[in-house]
């Protein structure tokens, strides 16, 4: 919706206001005659009338009071471009080279994805007023600096790549495990991840980093029926079904992995997808080819130095060493401090302390990564394993 907006007023911040503008009239007209059939495309509908009515207003008081304005200047046509779809389009134009890669990460995800400040907050680590200010910061960069919705040439589509991997791989994540709400996941998120990576590929057939983003998606979205019980309580990558993950799923990823890997120098989306590979590959979580997964880590720390990744090697390691090497590398975390308040560094640490028969430690870490947590079925995981403890 909000792409097609812009694509009316050339400018985020219009755009925006008239697709609010366009929920607050569906909120009363939607009360009193019913919801429509199609109520997606009725709010578009709105929201591209209501931001070319506020064009034309613009364009009568340029015609009205020529004294007061200064003179439209006539812009060429904008060209078709070489990305065919609307909301693909808006992320390369977004994710614009004069904003700091966050800025271009963050403001995408925020107008053109439809995260919550407070999802995409929660992937860069960092408290939500925050990543607020920054996604102001960057609207705000954008007005003073007059830089246009201008659909990038196929010569600069290059340099934008790299930050739009990121936000595809971050968009897919917010639907994979949500941060929030009562449900696991956002089915919704991740299949328009989903769908903007594979678009992506037919673009740039040629790159192997999209292959490996694709592959990566493909694999966890093999395992999406697999995720819950019947009751939808979380299940353990070990306690999930195999027999019911998408084999073609599956198998598309490996075809895109062994592209990705052999197709040039590796790079960070195309090792994490041979990591999820190899798990998929495996008949069973405890005949996984653990050292081999360990090494991918390694190579993946060396092309991304994240503490996220730090600490997947660190549960890679205990499958390796044992609980107490993986422990100590978490310790190594903990002081860095980076990871203070992601909830998943001390639900690792709690599962390691369990092993090792340390339950009392193990029952303080569950607790910490409780009251980190605010989505109910995790909390609902966390606890049980707390109460077993």
């Amino acid at each position: 919706m909000l792409a097609a907006t812009v694509r009316v007023t050339r400018d985020l911040d219009e755009a925006e206001e008239a697709v609010q503008d366009a929920y607050l009239q569906a909120l009363k007209r939607w009360a009193a005659d019913g919801v429509p059939e199609r109520p997606g495309a009725w709010l578009t509908t709105v929201a591209r009338r209501t931001a070319l009515n506020g064009v034309r207003h613009r364009e009568v008081l340029r015609r009205k009071l020529p004294l007061l304005v200064e003179p439209a200047v006539a812009e060429p046509p904008e060209p078709a471009g070489p990305i065919p779809d609307d909301r693909l389009r808006l992320v390369f134009t977004c994710c614009h080279p004069a904003l700091a890669q966050e800025a271009q990460i963050a403001l995408t995800l925020r107008l053109v994805c439809g995260v919550a400040t407070a999802d995409i907050a929660h992937a860069f680590l960092v408290p939500e007023p925050t990543m607020a200010a920054r996604i102001t910061r960057a609207k705000k960069k954008i007005a003073a600096a007059r830089i246009p919705y201008a659909v990038p040439s196929a010569e600069e589509l290059p340099e934008r790549v790299s930050v739009v991997l990121t936000v595809l791989h971050l968009l897919y994540s917010a639907g994979h495990t949500a941060a929030s709400g009562n449900d696991l996941v956002r089915d919704e998120l991740t299949g328009r991840a989903l769908d903007l990576a594979r678009m992506l590929r037919t673009l740039l057939p040629a790159d192997t980093e999209v292959a490996g983003l694709l592959a990566l998606l493909l694999v966890h979205q093999a395992r999406r029926a697999t995720r819950t019980d019947d009751a939808g309580r979380l299940l353990r990558l070990e306690e999930q079904d195999r027999t019911r993950w998408d084999t073609a799923m599956v198998a598309e990823a490996d075809r895109l992995v062994v592209e990705a890997l052999t197709g040039g120098p590796p790079g960070r989306f195309g090792v994490q997808a041979a990591i999820a590979a190899l798990h998929a590959q495996a008949p069973g979580y405890a005949e996984t080819d653990w050292p081999q997964i360990l090494a991918l880590y390694d190579v993946l720390l060396r092309l991304w130095p994240s503490p996220v990744v730090a600490l997947n090697r660190a549960v890679a390691l205990a499958m390796v060493e044992g609980p107490e090497a993986a422990l100590a590398e978490i310790a190594r975390l903990e002081v860095g401090g980076r990871l203070a308040g992601y909830r998943y560094l001390p639900a690792a640490k709690a599962d390691l302390l369990h092993r090792l028969g340390r339950d009392a430690e193990a029952a303080e870490a569950y607790r910490a990564a409780l009251a980190l947590s605010d989505n109910a079925v995790e909390q609902e995981f966390l606890a049980a394993r707390l109460s077993g403890a």
